[in-house]
């Protein structure tokens, strides 16, 4: 996972993240990553992106350039929409 990770660490920087967004495709040649990592930032699946070898800090840090939360990526990992994915937090909050 260490080309995705080093490019997902590259977002610190507003101009990789603007790089990124011009050709995402390009960028991910650009750091060398395999088939599955190059489809899982394409597809903009987390759970691809952690079965690559992501990082979830620096998975975050690809989650911010799209304005995704911890709440939508919990609820991409659980396979619920970010709605109940919230709900369900609410209801285990006294458990």
């Amino acid at each position: 996972g260490y080309a995705l990770n080093k490019m997902c660490f590259s977002f610190n920087k507003a101009e990789n993240r603007e790089e990124f967004l011009r050709d995402e495709k390009a960028y991910c040649d650009k750091f060398g990553l395999n088939d599955r990592q190059r489809e899982a930032i394409l597809n903009k699946n987390v759970l691809g992106m952690i079965a690559a070898g992501g990082n979830v800090y620096y998975l975050a840090k690809f989650a911010g350039i799209f304005h995704l939360d911890v709440q939508d990526i919990g609820a991409q990992q659980t396979g619920m929409t970010k709605e109940a994915f919230k709900a369900m937090l609410v209801s285990h909050r006294g458990a």
